[in-house]
């Protein structure tokens, strides 16, 4: 085994490197200045106890602990079961989240059954919609399918910061800066959910859901003074 792997594998090194970021997410969210808006439908919804599907994009990922607010009631988010999902995963532990990995092995049946059985238990469900590979910005239908068996609603979510690091990855994935000023927004998904939509219908929802998904986005980042199309 080449040192590398040794040291991507080294549960001291990924616990060390996860606190690390854990401690920059807390540092520049409480460092900065937030206007948090469009929350108060789903914050309703978790306060009384009914599960929510929070959806958002992969890029935007890494403020999901202060965008959905655990002290109101759980969430579980869903990662790739690869090295890097599993980190996430962890890395959202910290803030309270629980995880659910998503395995290429495991059939979508045998996955949906899992977050189903989350969300009777009154667990709200995140979803990266356009993770954990991509394309950005292309919307799953993943979210429609737990929305139609479900009967739970869609909120999509983003934020933008004034000052921000984007990292080298497919979908440029953001962190704000510490001392910058952000913002934190959301909007119900009204479109309703046929029980039995078809292929067509099912097309059209999920080019809807991605076009408010990006609407939220740009918008967020328009907020703050930044360009959309070089988010």
């Amino acid at each position: 085994m080449g040192l590398r792997k040794k040291i991507a594998d080294s549960a001291w090194f990924n616990n060390s490197l996860e606190g690390l970021f854990a401690a920059y997410i807390r540092f520049a969210y409480k460092s900065s200045r937030w206007d948090r808006s469009g929350f108060e439908a789903m914050d309703d919804a978790v306060r009384s106890g009914e599960p929510i599907i929070m959806a958002l994009w992969h890029q935007r990922l890494m403020m999901a602990p202060f965008i959905f607010d655990t002290s109101l009631g759980p969430i579980c988010s869903l990662t790739s079961s690869a090295r890097a999902g599993s980190a996430v995963g962890r890395l959202l532990g910290r803030f309270g989240f629980d995880t659910v990995p998503m395995s290429s092995h495991k059939r979508h049946v045998a996955l949906s059954r899992v977050v189903l059985g989350k969300m009777k238990e009154g667990i709200s469900i995140g979803i990266a919609t356009d993770g954990p590979r991509g394309p950005a910005r292309i919307a799953s239908t993943v979210p429609l399918v737990w929305a139609r068996a479900s009967g739970k609603r869609i909120f999509v979510v983003s934020y933008a910061a004034r000052r921000q690091i984007s990292f080298p990855t497919w979908d440029r994935l953001t962190l704000p800066a510490p001392y910058t000023t952000g913002v934190l927004r959301c909007a119900e998904w009204k479109e309703p959910v046929p029980r039995k939509a078809t292929e067509e219908e099912t097309e059209i929802l999920r080019a809807k859901l991605q076009d408010a998904l990006n609407e939220i986005t740009d918008a967020a980042d328009r907020a703050v003074g930044r360009d959309p199309s070089g988010a």
